[in-house]
C-alpha cells in the first residue's frame, strides 16, 4: 500500500474511531469528565512539549558547538512537532500517539529508523532529484550564442 492511500485511511478512520470512543467514554463517566479528561491531555501534553522541545534544542546547540551534525535533533524536531498536533487534537487515539511521540526513547528510535532507512539510501545514491541511472552532473553550465 502506498503512503498516501495509507495516510488518506488514516484521516478518514481516525475521526470516526475517535468519536466513537468519546462517546464510549462519556457514556462511562459522564460528558463533563471526558471534556475534562482531554481537555488535561492537552495541556500536559502542550507542557510535555515545551519540555521535549527546549531538551532537543538545547542538544542541538550543543552539536553544533561540538562541530558535529545534529542528525538525530534535525529528525527529532519534526516529530516533536506531529506529536504537538497530535495532543492537540481533541481525543483518545490521537492523544496516545502524540504522547508516544513525545516519549524521548521512542523518537530516538524512530528517528533512527528514518536516518538508516530513508536519508541514507538518498545519500548513498546522490541527490534525490537526479533521474536513477542518469549520469553525475558534470557539465559547466554557460550561456551560448553562435555569431557569425
Amino acid at each position: 500500500m502506498k503512503i498516501f492511500q495509507i495516510l488518506f485511511l488514516f484521516l478518514l478512520l481516525v475521526p470516526f474511531a475517535e468519536i466513537y470512543l468519546l462517546l464510549a467514554v462519556g457514556g462511562i463517566i459522564g460528558a463533563f469528565p471526558t471534556i475534562a479528561l482531554v481537555v488535561f491531555t492537552a495541556v500536559l501534553g502542550a507542557w510535555l512539549l515545551k519540555q521535549q522541545g527546549f531538551q532537543t534544542f538545547r542538544r542541538f546547540q550543543e552539536n553544533l558547538a561540538q562541530g558535529s551534525i545534529p542528525t538525530y535533533e534535525i529528525i527529532e524536531g519534526p516529530i516533536l512537532l506531529i506529536g504537538g498536533a497530535l495532543l492537540l487534537t481533541p481525543g483518545f487515539i490521537t492523544d496516545l500517539l502524540g504522547f508516544a511521540c513525545l516519549f524521548p526513547p521512542l523518537r530516538r528510535k524512530v528517528a533512527q529508523y528514518i536516518i538508516e532507512k530513508h536519508l541514507i539510501q538518498v545519500i548513498q545514491s546522490g541527490s534525490p532529484f537526479r533521474p536513477q541511472g542518469a549520469a553525475p552532473a558534470d557539465a559547466l553550465e554557460g550561456e551560448f550564442r553562435k555569431e557569425d
